[in-house]
């Protein structure tokens, strides 16, 4: 496993958009109305790409040459790398909350409700309580990426 990966994405500009692939990853697709969100989003996929190959032990391979690429392109087409730190892909990916159903007698959904108690937020103390876990955790609301 490598912390760094940079790989050359095709971007391809037509009426209806920008399509993305990656030649030495298969599969890895991404699209986009404009340059900004087409290197928003070439980066996400690659990041979820290399994730899911690392957690599955796929082999990630050598990338190819740009300039190699740059020969066979068409018009309407340009190369560009996109580089990626996978020690902050790892951590996003890793902390990401996952939903768990849990049962608890109706009478304590009833009181916890009447107490305002956050149940995701109790049960992940209470686990972290139970398994000697001491460190902090990031709390953070979501927030909605608009692009221009």
């Amino acid at each position: 496993m490598k912390d760094i990966y940079t790989f050359p994405a095709i971007f391809n500009y037509a009426d209806d958009g920008i399509s993305i692939k990656f030649p030495d990853l298969p599969g890895c697709l991404s699209c986009a109305d404009n340059n900004d969100e087409a290197v928003y989003m070439a980066t996400d996929a690659l990041s979820f790409r290399l994730f899911s190959d690392e957690q599955d032990n796929t082999p990630i391979p050598e990338p190819s040459d740009v300039l190699e690429i740059k020969k066979q392109l068409k018009s309407n087409q340009i190369v560009s790398l996109i580089r990626i730190s996978m020690p902050a892909v790892r951590a996003k990916f890793n902390d990401k909350a996952m939903s768990k159903t849990v049962t608890v007698p109706a009478w304590l959904l009833h009181e916890g409700k009447e107490a305002d108690i956050n149940f995701s937020q109790t049960l992940q103390d209470a686990l972290m309580q139970k398994l000697g876990i001491t460190r902090e955790i990031k709390r953070r609301k979501y927030k909605s990426k608009q692009y221009a």
